[in-house]
């Protein structure tokens, strides 16, 4: 810088050295790089394809929990109608038993002796029994 040089000088000195750092910066601009927008598209796509694997292995993630969800559920049910069928077996033999006992009863009652029936020395034997021979 000289002596001589006066402010106007000097601001007009600044304002060529301001336009020549920007005409580089520009000249260095990325953006302007045919390069760099392929690189950038390349860059897109890869993050486009990484996003559709990452979701494609979050969906069979999901399916593979549905499927166990709905494997569960199949086993649950089957125990259930498990359990029903034997409630309804035992229901069943319930019933069957007491009709059983009911017949049985009913056999009992036709074959026992009748009052009338009994002979003069049962009907002594029975009331010596029952007294104890007084």
């Amino acid at each position: 810088m000289k002596n001589k040089d006066t402010f106007t000088d000097r601001l007009e000195a600044q304002a060529k050295a301001k336009q020549a750092l920007l005409e580089k910066a520009k000249k260095n601009d990325p953006a302007s790089d045919p390069e760099f927008a392929a690189r950038q598209q390349a860059r897109i796509e890869a993050a486009r394809i990484r996003e559709e694997r990452e979701a494609e292995r979050r969906r069979a993630v999901q399916a593979e929990r549905e499927r166990v969800r709905a494997e569960r559920a199949a086993i649950a049910a089957a125990k259930a109608a498990e359990a029903a069928r034997k409630a309804e077996e035992a229901r069943l033999a319930a019933e069957q038993a007491r009709k059983e006992a009911e017949e049985r009863a009913r056999r009992a009652i036709r074959t026992a002796p009748k009052p009338v029936q009994l002979g003069l020395k049962d009907l002594k034997a029975a009331l010596e029994a029952r007294t104890g021979g007084k």
